[in-house]
């Protein structure tokens, strides 16, 4: 953040297929090339400072191909004091044949905020999906906030308790002033929002396509 109060980017690195392209209202990630691809193994670090606003989208939908080994992206975020993570990507399709691992972690300083959005397609329209192996941590001034973990698509097993047979789910992890909101009385099978112990919420969200709001 600049002496002006102004959140500005000091440090910005990128190879394909995960290219960063910033405008006034966020950064961008941008597809460079097709992917992830079976046997890529890809990482993306995020550092936001003191008292800095952050924006992450994308800018269409990705979609994750079979290759000759599983698919990877590691995604590490660290938000100091006074700082805003607004993490709101295009959902993540996973093709037929795809073997996908997904994993996030993201350490809040005491009064940081976060919103965190993820989105996931189990296949294009018509298809079955492709494996996909995904975790989500964070953790809140050094303690554990949040440990999910999710296996779907391909030969992973389901039932009631995981998708209900659902192609999309939607995770929403709200962390600050804004989770207190959330609207507790719609729960359903479809959606349930979940209030952590240090603070926050995570709402998931089941249903037939791309799950169009978390919140």
């Amino acid at each position: 953040m600049t002496a002006r109060g102004r959140t500005r980017i000091v440090e910005r690195r990128s190879d394909p297929p995960l290219v960063l392209r910033p405008t006034p209202e966020a950064v961008h990630l941008v597809g460079g090339t097709a992917g992830p691809l079976g046997g890529d193994d890809l990482a993306l670090d995020v550092e936001v400072g003191p008292g800095a606003r952050l924006t992450v989208r994308t800018v269409a939908a990705s979609l994750v191909y079979p290759g000759t080994g599983p698919s990877r992206l590691a995604v590490t975020a660290r938000v100091d004091r006074g700082g805003h993570l607004d993490w709101a990507p295009e959902p993540t399709v996973a093709i037929a044949g795809c073997d996908h691992e997904a994993s996030a972690s993201i350490d809040l300083a005491e009064d940081a905020t976060l919103r965190w959005s993820e989105q996931l397609v189990l296949g294009r329209s018509g298809e079955a999906g492709g494996r996909v192996r995904s975790t989500l941590w964070a953790d809140l001034a050094g303690s554990p906030l949040l440990r999910h973990a999710l296996d779907v698509g391909g030969d992973a097993p389901d039932g009631p308790a995981i998708t209900a047979g659902a192609r999309a789910i939607g995770n929403l992890l709200v962390v600050g002033p804004e989770a207190a909101p959330l609207d507790r009385e719609a729960q359903s099978p479809e959606r349930a929002v979940l209030d952590l112990a240090g603070g926050g919420a995570l709402v998931t969200v089941v249903g037939g396509s791309a799950c169009a709001s978390t919140s």
